[in-house]
């Protein structure tokens, strides 16, 4: 079974000084970690949606993986040349300035989309229809649920399962039909809804830290 490269071990070991709290689920972190990582390298990308904080969430989450979240992501030389190939003037100014980014789109984020499917369609499946839409095999969903039953999160993860997609879950401590149906739930220890979301901050935090050390920190 893979286990974690020992450099990112200070990642894991910084979130639980931090937050004690979060020590139960420390292997379940890791778990959805190397799932990541997997997709990642191989080509996929990450999905993820949620609904008010969580949709919040999703975006941020996005935005610390489409460029560089706290360490610099220069780009390789052969793709910087065929920019610059491509075009001197402009592929120079792109050659200096792009970041290395992991692919990853917050599925709330597309207003005409999801307001065009849920008028015309069935409004709690605006996720999974992005899923259908968007996802492939090898791809990964986070679905974010502070209840973990979230109606369209749950129609959006059977898409995914059904796609050939890992799906994770984040949500509190409850049992929930998200956790039983995901390849690995991350339940933080909390069941009211504003002290599940703060403790879900650091826990992607420290996933997109990993990521972001692994692929562009060698």
């Amino acid at each position: 079974m893979k286990t974690l490269e020992k450099k990112l071990e200070k990642h894991i070991d910084l979130l639980v000084e931090r937050y004690p709290c979060l020590e139960c689920v420390i292997d379940d972190i890791v778990m959805a970690y190397l799932i990541m990582e997997d997709a990642y390298s191989s080509g996929g990308k990450l999905l993820v949606a949620g609904n008010g904080g969580s949709a919040a969430d999703s975006e941020h989450i996005v935005g610390e993986l489409m460029k560089a979240f706290v360490n610099p992501r220069k780009l390789d030389e052969e793709y910087v040349n065929a920019l610059i190939s491509a075009n001197y003037e402009l592929g120079k100014v792109l050659s200096e300035n792009l970041q290395g980014a992991l692919p990853a789109i917050a599925l709330d984020g597309h207003i005409a989309l999801s307001t065009a499917y849920m008028n015309d369609c069935e409004p709690l499946l605006c996720f999974a229809q992005q899923i259908n839409g968007y996802g492939n095999k090898g791809d990964v969903f986070l679905g974010i649920s502070t209840s973990g039953n979230s109606k369209n999160v749950l129609f959006a993860a059977v898409v995914a399962k059904a796609k050939g997609m890992k799906v994770v879950g984040l949500t509190g401590a409850k049992e929930s039909r998200l956790s039983k149906m995901v390849d690995v739930c991350i339940c933080v220890p909390e069941t009211e809804t504003y002290k599940i979301q703060e403790l879900h901050l650091p826990i992607y935090h420290t996933l997109c830290l990993m990521l972001e050390d692994h692929f562009f920190c060698k």
